[in-house]
């Protein structure tokens, strides 16, 4: 029945805030479809945590620097995004072109200035990546980006992807990693939801001057270390290393799932 009520909300409000973030962006600037987004998420959690009975505790808030800088977050499901636009302000991200084929979105991404990219990567991709990201940075914003491209259930993990780094080196900013077990809650795009609360952490920011492998390496360790921990607080069972998962496209390969205790 939670998952029920909240599901019906999530499209009801999804519905009228699109609608609401469309009109926004006739105006000029960015500010009013920003806001129609912020408003957005923050509405969007207060009916995860009242519908679905998931409470978000958010930690590290204190190792966000002043200014403009990258935020590179592991990536659990939908709910991610309402966390990073509630809470963040000043915020732009990185999003696959896939979004575009929506009605409305191309729209709005362009007014919000998001940073929008070929899903399937490759030189063409860091190039636009770079280019669409100067502005961004130029103006002092931050840039949400989630290295693994893709959602990834608790417990697994995907190839992380160069684009951030190359970003924290073009424009000299730093990256902040962020760990969490949203997924033991909200797993990816599933209808079903655990109530329970869910941890989402701001890690310490790694700062430009790695060389690229060192700068991945260091990355993708406090990432998936924080995160398994954190998963391992909400089942209750031993820190497992996640599991390196292939992806062929459309569904996870060796996909391993990580299941909360019965209650």
């Amino acid at each position: 029945m939670r998952s029920a009520l909240f599901n019906a909300y999530y499209w009801v409000l999804s519905i009228f805030y699109g609608l609401s973030a469309a009109l926004s962006a006739l105006l000029p600037g960015r500010r009013p479809v920003a806001f129609a987004l912020r408003l957005y998420s923050q509405r969007m959690l207060w009916a995860l945590r009242t519908f679905a009975g998931i409470r978000i505790d958010l930690k590290g808030q204190e190792n966000l620097p002043k200014g403009a800088f990258i935020i590179a977050a592991k990536h659990h499901s939908w709910g991610d995004g309402f966390v990073m636009f509630a809470n963040v302000e000043n915020l732009s991200f990185v999003t696959g072109d896939h979004l575009e084929k929506f009605p409305l979105v191309g729209a709005i991404l362009k007014k919000l200035g998001a940073i929008v990219v070929d899903s399937c990567g490759g030189p063409e991709a860091r190039k636009a990546l770079s280019e669409n990201a100067a502005q961004v940075a130029a103006e002092g914003r931050r840039i949400l980006i989630y290295p693994e491209g893709r959602l990834a259930a608790p417990g697994e993990r995907f190839r992380y992807r160069t684009g951030v780094y190359y970003m924290s080196q073009d424009f000299n900013l730093p990256v902040v990693p962020v760990a969490t077990n949203l997924g033991c809650f909200w797993k990816q795009q599933e209808k079903a939801k655990t109530p329970g609360q869910a941890t989402i952490e701001f890690l310490p920011p790694i700062m430009p001057g790695l060389a690229k492998e060192a700068f991945m390496e260091r990355l993708e360790d406090v990432i998936e270390t924080r995160t398994n921990e954190l998963i391992a607080q909400a089942t209750g069972k031993p820190v497992r290393t996640s599991a390196l998962v292939e992806w062929n496209g459309r569904d996870n390969v060796a996909a391993t799932a990580v299941e909360l205790p019965a209650t």
